[in-house]
């Protein structure tokens, strides 16, 4: 096999065990994914996947086994070239950041702006996306997350938590002083996640808290349930750092909900902390989100 990208396509597609999202991940459509893979079969005759019901693609014994060896020479590039960077020390070039849509719409683009105006010479590429961008495969360099990164080869630092608890339209509350706790929550329609969205603390708690007649609109967006609590459609749970801003928007319970706290994390690989244009976003903008503390903590309901 002479192709580097032959390989890379058979390790995309047992990764994601569909055609659909290895296309997705090299950055193709669908149908360049279907042909080169068919192409790939017919060169070397043998079949790498069986196809399955509902576009499910498993590997055979031979596309495990040559899955298998993309990942490893993908491993030894991938740590190749994070040994290169990470040696740079110039403050120019391309940074690829990812983080959630939530926090690029309210904070982070601000600061990304900032962090533009001091460094011309770096051009920063934001993904946002609610899947995990693996750093160790240079899907990202820099990661803003909510959670403390467990992989033992990243390095990162805690900014602040992340305080979220209940809003409603002043049309739909009115003026009455927020509650203390739940009890006023049945009086009101209610906007939640979709029902087949688990392992998300805010919707599974919503769906622990909430009667399942209770909802009016589910959505998997918290941009869209922002959206939505403000045309007055039903009472939705936000960060507050989201709520907190939008003069229609007013807190159904005074003060922040703790089981839905999150820590609010910015992550490199610890090949790239060096990096100069690296060191330069956690010095620019973990110190510009930092600074927002009041505003993500939910201390400043005014902001």
């Amino acid at each position: 096999m002479d192709d580097w990208n032959d390989l890379r396509l058979v390790l995309a597609i047992a990764r994601n065990e569909s055609l659909t999202g290895a296309a997705r991940d090299l950055g193709v459509n669908h149908s360049t994914a279907f042909r080169r893979l068919g192409v790939l079969e017919e060169a070397i005759g043998v079949r790498l996947f069986e196809r399955l019901p509902g576009g499910v693609y498993t590997p055979t014994q031979a596309g495990e086994r040559m899955a298998a060896t993309a990942e490893r020479i993908e491993t030894e590039t991938v740590a190749l070239d994070r040994e290169i960077v990470g040696r740079d020390r110039s403050l120019t070039g391309r940074l690829r950041v990812t983080s959630s849509e939530t926090l690029a719409f309210r904070i982070l683009t601000k600061q990304i702006a900032r962090f533009r105006r001091i460094h011309p010479g770096i051009v920063v590429e934001l993904v946002i996306d609610s899947r995990l961008l693996s750093l160790s495969r240079r899907e990202a360099d820099v990661a803003l997350r909510v959670a403390r990164p467990r992989e033992g080869d990243l390095h990162g630092r805690k900014l602040s938590d992340i305080a979220w608890t209940l809003y409603g339209s002043r049309d739909l509350v009115g003026n009455a002083e927020p509650a203390a706790d739940l009890s006023r929550l049945t009086q009101y329609p209610v906007i939640g996640w979709e029902e087949s969205m688990t392992g998300i603390s805010a919707a599974d708690w919503m769906a622990e808290h909430v009667p399942s007649q209770a909802f009016v609109y589910r959505t998997n967006s918290i941009v869209n349930q922002l959206v939505a609590a403000k045309t007055g459609m039903g009472i939705a749970a936000l960060p507050c750092y989201l709520g907190d801003p939008e003069p229609d928007l007013i807190r159904l319970i005074g003060e922040p909900i703790p089981e839905l706290t999150r820590e609010l994390w910015i992550v490199t690989h610890a090949d790239l902390r060096r990096t100069a244009r690296v060191r330069a976003f956690f010095e620019v903008v973990g110190e510009g989100l930092a600074a927002e503390r009041s505003l993500l903590t939910g201390l400043s309901p005014s902001a």
